[in-house]
């Protein structure tokens, strides 16, 4: 710790939740989520706690300078015996990975409060892994890691980690170690390092990183950088060292952490290899009982990617409300901009100049035509044989084949007097699509403008009635920008009127009989005109992101319709009886929506593969299958 020259205490009250009768911080619940089935279990008093290794949700725990709790006779281990339990409890709910402790665990270093110290962690040991290092008041503040033998390394040096499946090893001198651990899927490595870092201790750690040159990398250390009460953290003269001699030259290193002074801030610096590296400070010492075993939560969302941060003490948590005192209800949660806050880190951007995302390979058709398919597009030279280099004109006249055999080709032609940037092949695609290429359509209003492909007279589709239910699926894309009005723009539809098919329900009898459109609020609309009854039933979806892949799905069993969006299902689903699609004979369309037999608009984004098929499909049998 230091509470010297401009590492003053940041004096602002804490703002909290001062109802708060459970267990958990308020943002907890954005790492509560797990999906996958593989677990890594750990023993548990009353029961075992389950950690998802493949969850895209997890948590680092992170728990900084913990002195004031073990300071000779005025110790008192309770808070974080609170904070170890409630880690405990909670790994399987949160997710929580993995806990690093910064340094200055005691105050003194005597063997007495080690031993105190060490009595304690054994509440977390076994369930969940963590990591320790030492701080000055840990060990002879004037020494570096080749101090030698120390009460510290006694009880927290590489022995008491050998039984954990993360620990992968230490320095020579003991004073350093790393975990691998899994998570979302992937492994990660933590750096613990020592208060001083020797020549030899960064040649160790160099070691390590170019011994597992594919990971993450998380580096935690006790001096690494300061704040002043603004919160805009600075390295230290030993955080410069490290950057110098350590993270600026490893890309793999994204976050790093340091306790030691306070008050708490946080910076992003750019590396050697123009990436964001993290710079933390979290210290809690100066606060109300020395902190109270305060820690903080990284939850690491890589589906929203997105690190949301937060910072909580269990142990006045785990209290009565009613029976909190001013202090404690004060110091529950803290929620200014340093303590409590959310980081946008695109993982895969990130880490592709160590680690590339590997792309899954194009699928061929035969592999996504189950039972039932009675239409499937895409547009790759599988194909089409026409298809051009990306960015080239797509000429109207051009063919896109019904892969099934069915026979219901699609054929290329521009609305209105749409020049040839009206639609344009495109490498672009969704990670989980089977072909790797889609079709850029250039539609629009004032004046109305766009290209469609539609399927012949007489194709089988144009009259199928889809009685027993269907699954019809598409990719979406849509420009981000998203420029100009292109409210109510078509994406696919079936021609024709519905009135002429003595429908009577609809907004107007001149619309068509199915179409998929979207809202001027980039609501997907679905309306279907089912074949048995006298209806218009109609999906409506989420405002849609832009610039951004989407898997979109319209599954009907033959009772009713429901629209999914990557997998998931809308909430605006009609419950009203839905059988089969009115048809007329009249052709199938991707790229708009006719009115009173009219096109005006075409549809504006890109569009990838799809399929119809003629019975309803579970969400894992999509052309991009959802677990």
């Amino acid at each position: 710790m230091s509470t010297a020259g401009h590492h003053n205490r940041l004096d602002r009250r804490a703002l909290l939740q001062a109802a708060v009768t459970i267990p958990a911080a308020g943002a907890v619940a954005t790492v509560l989520e797990a999906t996958a089935a593989h677990a890594d279990t750990a023993a548990l008093s009353g029961g075992r706690s389950h950690f998802d290794t493949e969850s895209p949700r997890f948590a680092l725990a992170v728990l900084p300078d913990t002195q004031y709790l073990f300071d000779a006779d005025s110790s008192d281990p309770a808070p974080l015996h609170a904070t170890f339990r409630y880690l405990a409890a909670e790994r399987e709910e949160a997710n929580i990975a993995f806990m690093t402790h910064l340094g200055d665990v005691t105050e003194h270093g005597t063997e007495q409060e080690i031993a105190l110290a060490a009595d304690t962690f054994r509440t977390i040991h076994g369930k969940v892994p963590y990591s320790v290092l030492a701080g000055n008041h840990d060990i002879r503040s004037s020494t570096d890691d080749q101090r030698g033998d120390s009460a510290y390394l006694a009880e927290f040096g590489p022995q008491r980690y050998a039984s954990m499946p993360t620990f992968r090893g230490a320095s020579p001198d003991g004073y350093n170690s790393y975990h691998v651990l899994r998570a979302a899927g992937r492994e990660w490595l933590v750096l613990a390092l020592d208060w001083r870092v020797s020549d030899s201790g960064l040649r160790w750690a160099q070691g390590v990183l170019d011994a597992h040159p594919t990971l993450p990398a998380v580096l935690t250390t006790h001096d690494l950088a300061w704040s002043d009460d603004d919160g805009a953290a600075q390295l230290s003269d030993h955080g410069r060292r490290l950057w110098d001699g350590l993270i600026r030259g490893n890309d793999q290193i994204f976050l790093a952490l340091g306790g030691h002074y306070w008050p708490p801030g946080r910076t992003v610096l750019t590396n050697d290899a123009d990436n964001d590296v993290h710079v933390h400070i979290t210290n809690y010492q100066d606060r109300y009982y020395g902190g109270a075993g305060m820690i903080r939560l990284y939850g690491f969302d890589l589906v929203r990617k997105v690190i949301d941060v937060e910072t909580f003490s269990p142990w006045f948590l785990a209290r009565d409300p009613h029976k909190r005192s001013p202090l404690e209800a004060e110091t529950i949660e803290l929620t200014g901009p340093t303590d409590r806050f959310s980081l946008s880190v695109d993982f895969d951007e990130r880490f592709k100049g160590f680690a590339p995302a590997a792309s899954p390979k194009p699928r061929p058709a035969s592999a996504v035509m189950p039972r039932g398919t009675v239409a499937y597009w895409r547009f790759d030279a599988s194909g089409t044989a026409a298809a051009g280099s990306p960015g080239a004109t797509v000429a109207d006249g051009a063919v896109v084949r019904d892969l099934t055999g069915n026979g219901n080709h699609l054929t290329v032609s521009r609305l209105h007097s749409s020049g040839p940037d009206a639609l344009t092949w495109s490498a672009d695609h969704h990670p989980g699509q089977p072909a790797h290429a889609s079709l850029r359509f250039d539609g629009g209003k004032s004046p109305d403008r766009g290209a469609v492909l539609t399927t012949a007279a007489g194709a089988a589709l144009n009259s199928e009635k889809f009685a027993g239910g269907y699954t019809i699926e598409t990719y979406l894309m849509l420009p981000e920008p998203f420029e100009g009005d292109h409210s109510w723009m078509g994406i696919l539809s079936w021609e024709g009127r519905n009135g002429d098919a003595g429908k009577t329900t609809g907004w107007s009898p001149l619309e068509p009989t199915c179409s998929l459109n979207l809202s001027p609020e980039r609501f997907l609309q679905f309306v279907v005109y089912p074949y048995k009854q006298d209806a218009d039933p109609t999906s409506w979806s989420h405002a849609v992101p832009v610039g951004r892949w989407m898997h979109i799905a319209l599954v009907n069993d033959g009772r009713r319709t429901v629209m999914y969006v990557d997998g998931s299902k809308i909430a605006r689903n009609p419950s009203q009886p839905s059988t089969g699609i009115t048809t007329l004979g009249k052709p199938f369309v991707i790229g708009a929506t006719q009115f009173d037999e009219r096109f005006g608009q075409g549809f504006y984004g890109w569009i990838g593969d799809t399929r119809v098929v003629n019975r309803a499909l579970a969400t894992r049998d999509f052309l991009t299958p959802f677990e």
